[in-house]
């Protein structure tokens, strides 16, 4: 489960690393359409992170159950089902913007002002899917955080830490589907570095010292 977390970050990290130079370029369009390749490596990025972030419910459902399985189904439904959809969406509308910058180019100055408009809605349409993307992940990390400080799989300080930092991670995404701050604003980054940090001390904690044995004994079933 460390190890997903690992995964999903870095490829995350790396998605923003190929996209933010090109997109943040005001003629953004025409460095699309002649960098498509950097532009599908990362959203290869993105629906690894989402994929590898995704099996983490699916592994820890029949742990979860044990302790309390309605939570357990909800963490799977938040963090397994909508959150793999919302990061498909993030992946095809960014395969979207590569068409639209190559007819963009193609179709030069008196056609411009059309795919211009196509391509701002397509990152306006990102950044929505993106704030939708923080609100499901952030519920369904509640969860998490939750079902992992009721059950002791964890120490305590850990999973208090992740409710807190969520808390503050959820509440970027409000302000920013409301248009209050932007996705890589300093606002933004400060408020989800608690939520980041503490992801990478679980993700080793667990690597290292995996789950609780004595929990986990006490929910085995005992053969008589």
């Amino acid at each position: 489960m460390g190890v997903l977390y690992i995964v999903g970050t870095v490829t995350g990290i790396l998605s923003v690393v190929l996209y933010s130079p090109i997109l943040n370029d005001p003629d953004y369009l025409t460095r699309v359409s002649a960098n498509a390749n950097q532009i599908v490596i990362g959203a290869l990025f993105v629906l690894t992170m989402g994929l590898a972030l995704a099996m983490v419910p699916v592994m820890m459902f029949p742990i979860f159950r044990k302790h309390n399985e309605a939570l357990a189904l909800g963490y799977v439904v938040f963090r397994g089902a909508l959150e793999t959809v919302t990061y498909i969406a993030l992946v095809i509308s960014r395969l979207l913007l590569i068409l639209v910058s190559q007819e963009y180019v193609a179709a030069g100055a008196p056609d411009a002002p059309y795919f211009q408009t196509l391509g701002a809605l397509l990152l306006k349409g990102h950044d929505s899917i993106s704030s939708i993307l923080i609100i499901v992940f952030s519920l369904g990390a509640l969860i998490l955080y939750y079902l992992f400080y009721q059950s002791k799989l964890i120490p305590r300080w850990i999973s208090g830490w992740g409710f807190f930092a969520i808390i503050l991670h959820l509440a970027t995404g409000f302000l920013a589907m409301f248009a209050h701050i932007g996705p890589f604003s300093t606002i933004s980054i400060v408020m989800n570095l608690p939520i980041g940090v503490q992801e990478m001390v679980m993700a080793v904690w667990l690597i290292v010292k995996g789950f609780n044995p004595s929990v986990i004994a006490s929910k085995s079933p005992h053969v008589e």
